[in-house]
């Protein structure tokens, strides 16, 4: 019997995306584009998060928005209505973005005359963790109706992030979560994540959100290349 031939195909594939990433990493720096990688589970609040994001910055940034999704263009219609350039990236069956996706979004904007590009990666705890997008930083949507034991289930995802934000605080009450136990979770992966519990719809905890981020893209932008 001939001997088997095992190929690592995902061993190649990481690292061909991880080189794309830090190419985009080290363009991103000299065009002083600021990319946040945006992601969380489906109906946690990430496109509602968005608009509120863009509703306070939107004067102070100059902002792109990459849509995600596996069909329809409906997140992106609602970006565009704030009067916020965006592109929708239709997935087509894949369940994340990576780094060559993203760039495919980035070509078609003109980095030059943009601060920030927030990216709304396709709703899912498990893929998306796994490939760097090229962003600066990375965001993760952790709603209450989901439950506190989220990092027990998604340690990379919390591993990987540099913020968490925890959504739909407005009805905690209704919950049985113990935002003390989530943190401890959180912080027991990642020592350095920052938590903002926030309920979008209310404007509650919107603007420590947003007082972080805006102090993350200024030192980006100020930063040398």
């Amino acid at each position: 019997m001939e001997e088997i031939r095992l190929i690592e195909l995902k061993e190649d594939i990481m690292t061909d995306n991880n080189s794309l990433a830090a190419e985009l990493k080290k363009m991103l720096k000299e065009k002083k584009t600021f990319l946040l990688n945006i992601m969380s589970s489906p109906g946690a609040g990430k496109t509602t998060l968005i608009l509120k994001t863009l509703e306070l910055l939107k004067t102070r940034f100059r902002i792109a928005v990459i849509e995600a999704d596996i069909d329809s263009t409906v997140d992106a219609e609602k970006v565009a209505l704030l009067g916020v350039k965006a592109i929708q990236l239709r997935t087509g069956g894949f369940c994340h973005l990576d780094a060559s996706m993203v760039k495919k979004g980035l070509d078609v904007l003109d980095l030059e005359n943009l601060d920030l590009v927030i990216v709304e990666n396709v709703g899912n705890l498990v893929c998306p963790a796994e490939f760097d997008t090229g962003a600066i930083k990375n965001v993760m949507i952790l709603s209450i109706p989901e439950g506190d034991d989220k990092p027990l289930k998604y340690p990379l995802m919390f591993t990987v992030c540099d913020c968490l934000i925890v959504s739909k605080m407005d009805c905690v009450s209704m919950f049985d979560f113990d935002m003390g136990l989530l943190e401890k979770r959180a912080r027991k992966l990642n020592p350095a994540i920052n938590i903002f519990p926030v309920s979008a719809k209310k404007g509650m905890g919107m603007q420590a959100w947003t007082k972080w981020l805006d102090r993350e893209i200024s030192e980006f932008i100020c930063s040398p290349a």
